[in-house]
């Protein structure tokens, strides 16, 4: 089937389903029961507004509808929103690649920055590490698409997904789950609100996951790619007078969850790799701790969240305060133990992995914001604030390579010996502070004009130590001591004293204005229509994981315009809702990661901002209810993007390319051919279409089935468009069918993910393809309590 065949098919399905909608009788209103009709209140602009009413492109989802669109961490969301892609980290099941309307960042080291901003209660998540939330106790998820660059300036060129937690209740409930599923998983959730008096409220809340995993390892016999998660919070809401409250939280989390590479074998899925759980499978091949680490990524995070709001006279004053500590400790092998390698001559992958990295990584964060919304008169409303953020993050990691001497004329084929790449410590800072201000005025009755503006003032540093002093390990193969600014350090030690001969700065400031203007039409309640223009930025960086200092090149900043057109509409007395956006982004300086093998076998990352990119599309979400009981829904996005303007070092490459060097093939964004590739991650269409239908039965139960299509288009995800990571589309689909007794306030579900169990290319680092996990079911029970 043709991509425009495709495109057609979806078109005609969404007009069906509108058509559909619209040919019922329609003389009831919808029920308004926490169903997925339901009306929900947001504060994509800093302040509460009917999702309607909002000229911006914002997905919503309350706590209830996540749970029936079995929306159970972070990761689940890219199924459900437009032009939205979501993946782990190649190797890290605690962090999400989000790509939106193609703006996206696969890298998880700390000198870089997400263009999706993550943000819990309003408190920035600046390390992408572990922004795969696991969701419990959630009020409500906003995604928000396009660059945030006024009212949410901290990088988000490609949109926010804000994640809104409960607050605790005035009366004493709670809920409790259990789940357990296939793969051996168990899920225990709950949570209980305590009233300890009318003015001070408690919540304490708690989960807990655990599974086998699902990948075989065939060389030692271990299962990989469990999960083991547990997570505690508490919350006070403390009114300490008429118009003063202050909300304080503190969470912990500890996450063992892994993403290794894996292949079908039959029906299972299965890893060669020969680094192992337990044991000492590094050796002594690194210096300190990370040594000892057995394969595994584990991540603690300690999180305190305060916001005091004030009442005062001139507006609503909020200050809200945020302090998150977080560390990650893996172990992790990305060539799945070079066993292509290896078994050309007969071996075994080793202990060390083929492509290891170990990493030691502690990083802390405090943000702390001071905003202001008010109204001048009934016309005018404003926001205004400032924003202040400091970051400092130390990692400690080391790569290790599994080197066929032959290479280098050093042996016969099949020489391997654990080569190590690099072993380093990497420092690096951030210091950020902004002020902002946007205003909507209302004018000619039916319009309303918003203005905004931020200007933010950025500083980051970096530093690097040298675990092993190249001097060490002069006469080993590749091993060059090279002194030529005289100071006893070698050219290739990873020393600050040795950036400076690549020219390559430590300190990196950045200082922008990003304003928003926005034009908004109400024709009546239920339609107005919106345009906008809004510009973003995303910090530069360095290249961290370099294994020699002339790698460690700096990239610069990212920014982003973004324009817009929108259609809000509720019809047939609220049976249907109709949300249309057009959009058109403009990037300058994109920053490009790639991560390639170099004519040694070695492994390579590099970004630069190797091009601008440019995207345009469109994004439908209609929701209907044409007959009682029955609910569809249907998210749909359109994008086509492109690079333009390309550096002159990529125009070089490609002249290399078609002039007959084969190694400046294949490598960047140069394809095997010479040509430009396409962006990744832009697939022509993104589509959900789901059906939810609610059987009441006797004595008070009701039976809820569900199932929804989820389809993305042709893309890739390897910067250079390598065919062996061309995404021929794919189509697959999640179920589950729900028992609820609702005088009883129980519930039992069944559920299934990736139904058809299809085997879906999500990702891919140094030629070797990451997956989609294989189809999973679970079965919960839940009962509420009290006022819950």
């Amino acid at each position: 089937m043709t991509t425009s065949t495709r495109n057609r098919g979806l078109l005609a399905g969404l007009g069906f389903l509108a058509l559909a909608s619209a040919g019922v009788p329609l003389t009831a209103s919808a029920q308004d029961d926490g169903g997925i009709m339901q009306e929900i209140t947001v504060t994509a602009q800093r302040r509460e507004e009917l999702l309607q009413d909002v000229p911006l492109a914002v997905t919503a989802f309350t706590s209830d509808q996540l749970d029936t669109l079995q929306v159970d961490q972070a990761l689940d969301l890219g199924r459900l929103v437009p032009n939205l892609i979501a993946h782990n980290n190649t190797g890290l099941g605690t962090a999400n690649s989000y790509s939106l309307r193609g703006l996206n960042n696969t890298e998880s080291i700390a000198t870089f920055d997400p263009p999706v901003g993550s943000y819990v209660d309003d408190i920035y998540v600046a390390r992408q590490n572990a922004n795969n939330f696991t969701l419990f106790d959630v009020d409500r998820i906003e995604v928000l698409r396009g660059p945030q660059g006024t009212l949410f300036g901290r990088n988000t060129t490609g949109g926010a997904v804000r994640v809104l937690l409960k607050k605790p209740a005035e009366e004493l409930g709670g809920y409790a789950e259990l789940g357990i599923g296939e793969f051996d998983r168990y899920v225990m959730r709950g949570s209980v609100d305590i009233p300890v008096s009318d003015a001070v409220l408690t919540k304490f809340s708690a989960f807990y996951v655990d599974d086998d995993g699902f990948v075989d390892n065939i060389t030692t016999g271990e299962t990989l790619n469990g999960e083991e998660n547990l997570g505690l919070r508490g919350a006070v809401l403390w009114k300490i007078a008429d118009g003063l409250t202050w909300d304080l939280a503190v969470d912990y989390a500890d996450t063992e969850d892994a993403n290794i590479a894996n292949f079908e074998s039959g029906s299972d899925r299965i890893s060669r790799t020969g680094l192992t759980k337990g044991g000492n499978p590094l050796g002594t091949l690194f210096t300190g701790g990370k040594t000892g680490y057995g394969f595994g990524n584990d991540v603690e995070s300690t999180n305190v969240t305060s916001n005091i709001e004030w009442d005062a006279g001139l507006g609503t004053v909020n200050l809200i305060v945020g302090w998150r500590d977080m560390t990650q400790k893996f172990a992790l092998d990305f060539l799945d133990g070079n066993a292509a390698g290896r078994a050309a001559f007969g071996q075994e992958p080793p202990s060390y992995g083929g492509f290891s990295i170990a990493n030691d990584g502690e990083h802390e964060q405090f943000t702390a914001e001071l905003k202001l919304n008010g109204d001048i008169n009934e016309d005018i409303r404003y926001t205004t604030g400032l924003y202040y953020l400091d970051e400092d993050n130390r990692t400690d990691f080391g790569d290790v390579f599994d080197f066929d001497l032959s290479i280098l004329g050093l042996g016969p084929p099949g020489s391997f010996i654990p080569l190590v790449l690099a072993d380093r410590v990497l420092d690096n800072t951030t210091e950020s502070w902004a002020a902002y201000v946007q205003g909507d005025i209302d004018f000619l009755d039916a319009w309303t004009l918003t203005l905004g503006v931020r200007y933010t003032d950025e500083q980051k540093d970096v530093s690097f130590t040298d675990n092993i002093p190249q001097a060490d390990c002069t006469g080993a193969p590749g091993c060059q001591f090279v002194d030529s600014n005289g100071d006893g350090i070698s050219d290739n030690d990873l020393a600050n004293a040795n950036l400076a001969l690549f020219n390559i700065p430590r300190d990196l400031d950045t200082d922008l204005w990003t304003p928003r203007v926005a034009l908004q039409y109400t024709l009546s309640d239920d339609l107005n229509f919106y345009a906008s223009a809004t510009r973003g930025f995303k910090s530069g960086g360095w290249n961290a994981r370099g294994t020699t200092p002339d790698q460690l090149v700096n990239f610069d900043a990212e920014k982003v315009w973004s324009y817009e057109i929108g259609m809000r509409s509720t019809w047939f007395d609220n049976r249907l809702r109709a949300n249309v956006t057009a959009f058109y982004t403009d990037v300058s300086d994109f920053q490009i990661p790639s991560a390639f093998l170099a004519q040694t076998g070695q492994v390579q990352f590099i970004t630069r901002n190797f091009a601008d990119l440019e995207n345009k599309g469109i994004e439908f979400e209609l929701v209907a209810n044409p007959v009682e009981n029955l609910t569809l829904l249907a998210n749909v996005g359109l994008q086509d993007g492109e690079y333009q303007n390309l550096a002159p070092e990529v125009q070089a490459q490609q002249a290399e390319c078609l002039g007959g060097t084969t190694t400046s093939c294949n490598v960047g964004i140069i394809t095997p051919t010479g040509g430009i590739a396409d962006p990744t991650r832009i697939p022509d269409y993104t589509a959900t279409v789901g059906a939810i239908y609610t059987v009441d039965l006797p004595g008070g139960f009701e039976l809820e089935p569900a199932a929804y299509l989820y389809s993305l288009g042709d893309h890739s995800v390897f910067t250079s468009g390598d065919p062996a990571f061309l995404v021929d589309g794919y189509t697959t689909w999640n179920g589950s069918i729900q028992l609820r007794a609702t005088e009883q306030d129980w519930r039992l579900m069944l559920e299934c993910r990736n139904c058809n169990d299809r085997l879906m290319l999500v990702s891919a680092l140094a030629g070797v393809p990451y997956y989609q996990d294989p189809r999973t079911w679970l079965v919960t029970f839940r009962k509420d309590f009290g006022g819950n």
